[in-house]
């Protein structure tokens, strides 16, 4: 589907049930779908990011993924306060990126735009990238030295996984692009190659793949993937902050962007999704259908091993090896701030 036909979906839907959440402000558009002319085709796997904002504070699950006129969407709902004064959104590295650009779908009082303006004047302020960088360094910290040792094997995964693969937020943030989710290391890459400085990557992806993971096997973890999620989204019904991520609507960003990034010789880069997509599937078969959990928790574990993690020990020394990565990330990205300028 064309962009400018995506984007007057998600106007119909602002129209027909955004406007309609308590204290309703405006709608605006973020995510990778942001730089796509109206005639470019909306890649396969990639949903319209889109952010609602009320004045009230979101209250239960966000909205999550769901189609809509044929088109995937992932809705989040932000109160106005975490938005202004625009200092409050110049600070959150995903706020910032979102509202750098004018991409307001609706805006029916005039403020949601005014506060995208006085966030675009200052986005690029050097003081202003580093101190969302600190941001980015600090979710690492906080989220590898605080492990929650008593959760469920796929949890504990994810509370390694993610702050570990936040380091390829930092370039990102450093050079003034959007913070992306599934294809971060891969936006990392192209922003690290166009500044001379992709020596940093393998260093960057080694927190996620040391060993250096070949096409094959991670095309071998793709399908196992596709087994399981059809399986997840078959009996899954327990609510999970990421349970939209597990339906059959879903599938095309878990599953079909995994295979198309094998194919183009990404395949490394498709990993942090693949291991975040068959924790998550494992979270909720526990849930479930533990006796589907044990049936796929072979070919978990052989992703895993794949990544050098066989058990908490390992998490424990992969954090640890992050954590001490650290100072030379934080170095990149006064490297990035410093050719930008």
């Amino acid at each position: 589907m064309r962009a400018d036909r995506a984007r007057a979906a998600a106007l119909d839907w602002v129209r027909a049930e955004g406007r309609a959440r308590e204290g309703y402000v405006g709608a605006y558009v973020t995510g990778s779908t942001v730089g796509l002319r109206d005639e470019d085709e909306v890649p396969v796997g990639s949903d319209l990011d889109l952010t609602v904002v009320t004045r009230a504070m979101p209250r239960g699950p966000k909205p999550g993924k769901f189609p809509h006129l044929g088109v995937l969407f992932d809705v989040t709902v932000v109160g106005w306060d975490a938005l202004a004064p625009a200092g409050h959104a110049l600070a959150d590295y995903h706020l910032a990126a979102g509202l750098s650009r004018d991409t307001v779908l609706d805006d029916p009082t005039g403020g949601l735009r005014a506060l995208q303006r006085s966030v675009a004047r200052e986005f690029a302020a050097p003081a202003r990238v580093r101190q969302r960088c600190g941001a980015v360094l600090t979710r690492i910290e906080a989220g590898l030295r605080t492990p929650d040792t008593a959760a469920p094997w796929p949890v504990r995964v994810t509370g390694w996984l993610f702050p570990t693969c936040v380091s390829a937020h930092l370039p990102l943030v450093a050079g003034l692009r959007n913070p992306t989710v599934r294809l971060r290391h891969l936006r990392a890459r192209e922003l690290l190659t166009a500044a001379g400085l992709g020596e940093h990557y393998p260093a960057l992806l080694a927190q996620l793949d040391p060993a250096g993971l070949t096409p094959e096997r991670v095309g071998h973890h793709v399908e196992c993937l596709a087994v399981l999620f059809d399986a997840t989204a078959a009996v899954a019904h327990t609510p999970f902050p990421f349970s939209s991520d597990l339906t059959p609507a879903a599938r095309p960003v878990a599953v079909d962007a995994s295979r198309a990034l094998v194919r183009a010789g990404d395949h490394r880069e498709a990993l942090f999704w693949v291991v975040a997509t068959a924790a998550r599937c494992h979270t909720a078969l526990l849930a479930d259908a533990p006796d589907l959990a044990a049936r796929h928790a072979p070919q978990f574990a052989e992703l895993l091993a794949d990544l050098g993690i066989n058990d908490g020990r390992d998490l424990a020394a992969r954090s640890r090896a992050t954590l001490a990565y650290l100072p030379e990330l934080a170095a990149l990205g006064e490297e990035i701030i410093a050719a930008g300028r």
